[in-house]
C-alpha cells in the first residue's frame, strides 16, 4: 500500500471527511450492539422465553450469516453501491426492531427477530468491506477507524445496563430499537466509495477465492476463534444476574472488556508481527480466558479476565482484517466478508444452541466446549501460517494497485 500512503494534501480533506463520517456509523452501528449483545437475552428472559428457546434465538443472527447475507453482500457488491446497501440495511432494520417489542410469545418472537437479522447481520460486514475500501483507497489503518464503534458499544452497554435498574427489564427493546433508528439516520452521511471492476475479473476472482486455501484458513481460524465467544454472549449477563450482579455491574463487565479492545485497535498501527501470528495469540489467549470462565470465578477475577477481550476479540479481528486486505482484491471485499461472516455464521450459529443445551445441563461447563473451538481456531492458522507469509510476499507489489 506504499502507492496509496502517499496522499496528496488536496486528498486529505475527503480522506478525513471519509474517516469522519464511518467513524460515526460505525459508532452508532455499534451503539445498537452495545444495547443489543449484553440485554437483549435479558429481555427474552422477561418476556418469558424459557433457556432452551432464548439459545435458539440467539443463534438466529449467526444463521442469516450463511443463508441470507451472503446474498445481499453478493447483491452490494454486484447490482448496488455499499453505501446504498447500508442505508437499505440500517433503515429495516430499525423499523423490524420496533416491531419485535410488540411481540412476547417465543414462535412469535423467533419469526420476528429472524426477519430483523436478515436486514441486520449484512450491516457490520458491508461496513467493514466499505472501511477497507477506504482503507486501500485513502492509504488508512482500519484499527483507528473501528476502535469508534468499539467505544459506542461501551456507551450503549452503560446507558442500557443504567436503564436496566430504572426501568422494566420488558422495556429494554425500546432502547435497543432506539439505538438502531440512530444507526439507520447516520448512514445517510456515508459517501459513495465505490471500485472500478469488470464482470469477468470478478467472476474469476471469486472462484480464485473460494480455492484459496490460504483464504479458507483466515476464515475458518476467525470463524473458530470469535465463534468461540458464543456461550459469553449469550449466557454471560444472565448468568451474572442471577449470581446477584446488577445491571451497571453487569454493563461495567462488558465495558471493561470492550475498553481493552479499544485500546488493542488503538495500537494495532504500531504492531509488526506477521498478521497470522496475532490472530493465533488471540486464539491462545481465548482457550485461557475461557478456562478461567469455566470455574465461575468471582468478580474481582471476573474483572481481570475480561480485560483479555482485547485479545480475543481485538487482536483476532485486526489479524483477520489485515489478511483480508493482503488476500482479497478490494473489488471482491463485500463477498470476502461475507464468506468470512457465512462460516462464522455456521459456527457460532451451531455453537448458541449446544451452548443452549449445555447451559441448562451444566451452567459454566459450557465455555469447555468454547476452549476446545478456541484451540482448534488456533492450530488452524498455526499451520497455515507459512502459506499465508508466502502468498503475501508474492502479492506485496500489486497490493497498493488492487487494494488487498
Amino acid at each position: 500500500m506504499a502507492a496509496e500512503s502517499q496522499i496528496p494534501i488536496a486528498s486529505q480533506v475527503p480522506s478525513r471527511r471519509f474517516a469522519v463520517r464511518l467513524a460515526l456509523f460505525y459508532g452508532a452501528s455499534f451503539g445498537t450492539m452495545g444495547t443489543h449483545l449484553p440485554f437483549f437475552t435479558v429481555w427474552l428472559k422477561a418476556a418469558g422465553i424459557d433457556a432452551l428457546w432464548i439459545g435458539i434465538i440467539s443463534a438466529v443472527p449467526a444463521v442469516t450469516r450463511f443463508t441470507t447475507l451472503p446474498v445481499v453482500t453478493g447483491s452490494a457488491e454486484k447490482r448496488y453501491s455499499l453505501r446504498g446497501a447500508l442505508i437499505a440495511t440500517a433503515f429495516l432494520t430499525a423499523i423490524c426492531f420496533s416491531i419485535v417489542g410488540t411481540q412476547y410469545r417465543a414462535p412469535a418472537v423467533f419469526l420476528v427477530y429472524a426477519a430483523t437479522c436478515c436486514v441486520w447481520t449484512p450491516v457490520l460486514p458491508l461496513t467493514d468491506a466499505y472501511a477497507l475500501r477506504g482503507v486501500a483507497r485513502y492509504g488508512l489503518n482500519y484499527g483507528p477507524l473501528r476502535l469508534w464503534g468499539s467505544a459506542a458499544f461501551v456507551a450503549g452497554a452503560l446507558v442500557c445496563g443504567l436503564l436496566v435498574d430504572i426501568i422494566a427489564a420488558r422495556h429494554l427493546i425500546w432502547v435497543i430499537a432506539a439505538a438502531a433508528a440512530l444507526s439507520a439516520a447516520t448512514s445517510l452521511g456515508l459517501q459513495p466509495l465505490e471500485w472500478p471492476k469488470t464482470a469477468a475479473a470478478t467472476v474469476h476472482g471469486i472462484r480464485g477465492l473460494l480455492r484459496d486455501k490460504g483464504f479458507l484458513a483466515i476464515v475458518l481460524a476467525s470463524a473458530l476463534v470469535q465463534g468461540s465467544h458464543a456461550a459469553y454472549y449469550t449466557f454471560a449477563s444472565i448468568h451474572w444476574q442471577a449470581s446477584g450482579l446488577g445491571g451497571l455491574t453487569i454493563a461495567g463487565l462488558w465495558t471493561l472488556g470492550v475498553l481493552a479492545e479499544i485500546v488493542v485497535f488503538a495500537l494495532s498501527p504500531r504492531f509488526t508481527a506477521a498478521p497470522a501470528l496475532l490472530v493465533v495469540i488471540g486464539a491462545l489467549s481465548a482457550v485461557v480466558r475461557w478456562l478461567i470462565y469455566a470455574q465461575d470465578p468471582p468478580v474481582v477475577v471476573l474483572s481481570l479476565v475480561q480485560l483479555a477481550h482485547g485479545l480475543t476479540y481485538g487482536l483476532t479481528q485486526v489479524g483477520t482484517m489485515n489478511l483480508l486486505l493482503r488476500h482479497v482484491p478490494a473489488h471482491l471485499m463485500a463477498r470476502g466478508q461475507g464468506y468470512l461472516a457465512a462460516c462464522a455464521g455456521i459456527v457460532s450459529g451451531s455453537a448458541s444452541i449446544v451452548s443452549g443445551v449445555v447451559y441448562g445441563r451444566y451452567g459454566e461447563g459450557v465455555y469447555y466446549v468454547m476452549v476446545a473451538m478456541a484451540l482448534s481456531g488456533a492450530i488452524v492458522m498455526w499451520l497455515a501460517r507459512h502459506r499465508l507469509a508466502e502468498r503475501t510476499a508474492h502479492d506485496q507489489p500489486q497490493s497498493a494497485a488492487s487494494g488487498g
